[in-house]
């Protein structure tokens, strides 16, 4: 029975239709769209178009998205909606613009050709069923008239106020009178009301050519881009549907969208944990430590080997093989953590991610992101386009799988899932937080296949995160399993935030219910009718 004292809040049930995003207006607006007869990428373009306005600082149309969809009584499929650099990027090029070991967040070079559009676009005319306008409406009402900040939005807002500030026209929309706003303020992006109408008119269009294409290029390169109108105008069709990746787990069929998404480092954690007993028997240290082991050696051959599919061809067959996940597993010592060499990647957090079953069944894993905080920083004041950083994950070492090439697209932190049960979708998830992403995908999962945990429990769930050295450890995070884990060599750092957020929704083969969860680290909800 549910402890209805714990401060928490249960699963939401319902029997036809479902929306769970991490923001209350995106999930209104899907809830809105489905109640109206819409399908789920209806529902999913809608909300995350609100959520480029109301949550800035996660996503935008300046930046890119992954989905998976999963028709009723078909196969899933993934769409690849993840941009390109421009082609005149090169490794020499950025190094005699002065770059040397990373891109910075800030730096023009860090801006992709952005993709979501092209990937919006691209779904609504495979699968959608009713008109942009009627889509974009709620968006574009709270771009031009405002929407109230919500508790979640204000503190992230808040935390990145010193980097937003070194824009000059983001600053100026984003921190008004110098300061971010608080709890409640009414926030508005005019600029962005009129791109979104320009793409519910034009379709990807409306982004990619034209007048806006040519300002958005001339921005970039007055900042010292290499950018350039035909490089937006080729990004107009850079969206593409390919096929999954997938791997089993326990009774389940686990898919993800394939490199250039870190879906893979998701896939080859879960596969090092089947080795291992993950059930109810399992002590909180020891299930925390399995995990982190796991990331760790998940997330080196993700850094060592993922990048644009074009580069690093077999990957998925090798990483995903019986040899190789039985050599990584027998490295995991109970006893003793892995050294920390493993894996040095910065961390970065901020994307939205949502979900949506509609009545005719079909399932859709939605992921939308500008990568750091306010992306890039950079936001052309003319048409109010704010880009994101994805070329931050570029390497700038030449031969490298990831280093940096005209028209590739770098390796990608953002993933949807899908879990499949006898070759039917029982529930699009995803959990968010940049390079959390894969090793909260299989945190979830084993909560919720191996230890039988409701939806929003395993969500809701205390988390850590293998980096750079340290375990980071949420509060939830008992003083017994912290001692059991700094007694085996493993560096805690107890953390202030909330580590990632998360949304899924389980669909009962059997029944029909649905049981959906939206993380309560965030300000958003499930709902359903």
């Amino acid at each position: 029975m549910f402890d209805f004292f714990s401060a928490r809040r249960p699963s939401t049930l319902a029997s036809k239709a479902m929306i769970a995003t991490s923001h209350p207006l995106s999930t209104s607006v899907g809830h809105e769209i489905l109640a109206k007869g819409g399908n789920a990428v209806d529902a999913a373009i809608a909300a995350v178009a609100v959520q480029c306005v109301v949550d800035p600082l996660m996503t935008g149309i300046g930046g890119d998205c992954f989905a998976l969809y999963a028709p009723k009584g078909g196969k899933v499929k993934a769409l690849n909606g993840s941009g390109r650099a421009p082609a005149a990027a090169t490794v020499e090029a950025l190094k005699a613009a002065g770059l040397t070991d990373e891109i910075p967040q800030t730096s023009p070079h860090a801006v992709t050709i952005p993709g979501a559009i092209s990937g919006w676009c691209l779904l609504h005319k495979d699968h959608g069923s009713l008109p942009m306008e009627q889509l974009f409406a709620r968006a574009i009402d709270y771009a031009e008239n405002g929407y109230p900040v919500t508790p979640r939005v204000a503190m992230d807002w808040a935390a990145n106020a010193d980097t937003v500030a070194g824009d000059k026209h983001a600053a100026a929309l984003f921190l008004p009178d110098g300061k971010p706003p608080v709890v409640g303020q009414t926030h508005a992006q005019p600029l962005l009301a009129a791109r979104l109408r320009d793409i519910a008119a034009k379709g990807a269009a409306g982004f990619y050519e034209g007048e806006v294409a040519a300002k958005m290029a001339a921005h970039l390169q007055s900042l010292g881009g290499l950018h350039t109108e035909a490089d937006f105008n080729e990004g107009r069709d850079q969206a593409h549907w390919v096929d999954p990746i997938a791997t089993r787990y326990g009774d389940h069929d686990v898919y993800e969208c394939p490199p250039n998404g870190q879906g893979l480092a998701a896939l080859l954690i879960l596969r090092i944990l089947s080795r291992f007993d993950m059930g109810k028997g399992l002590s909180e240290a020891d299930r925390i430590h399995l995990h982190a082991e796991a990331t760790k050696l998940g997330y080196h051959h993700r850094d060592a080997l993922i990048s644009d599919p074009a580069t690093c061809p077999d990957v998925v067959e090798t990483l995903l093989s019986d040899e190789v996940v039985d050599a990584l597993a027998a490295r995991i010592d109970m006893r003793r953590a892995l050294p920390p060499t493993l894996w040095d990647e910065p961390e970065h957090k901020d994307t939205i991610y949502l979900c949506v079953v509609d009545e005719q069944g079909n399932a859709l894993s939605f992921i939308n992101s500008i990568f750091h905080g306010f992306g890039s920083t950079r936001l052309d004041p003319t048409t109010g386009v704010l880009f994101h950083s994805r070329g931050a994950s570029f390497r700038l070492i030449e031969g490298h799988p990831n280093a940096i090439a005209p028209r590739k697209r770098p390796m990608h932190t953002i993933i949807p899932g899908m879990l499949c049960k006898d070759g039917t979708a029982v529930m699009p998830f995803g959990v968010m937080g940049g390079h959390y992403q894969a090793a909260g995908h299989a945190a979830f999962l084993s909560g919720v296949l191996d230890l039988g945990m409701g939806i929003q429990e395993a969500m809701d769930a205390p988390r850590s995160f293998a980096h750079d050295g340290v375990l980071d450890i949420e509060p939830g995070v008992s003083e017994e399993a912290r001692a059991v884990l700094a007694s085996r060599g493993h560096v805690l750092a107890l953390q202030k935030s909330p580590i990632g957020g998360s949304q899924a929704i389980h669909i009962c083969p059997a029944s029909g219910l649905l049981s959906g969860g939206s993380d309560s680290r965030k300000d958003g909800m499930a709902l359903g009718f």
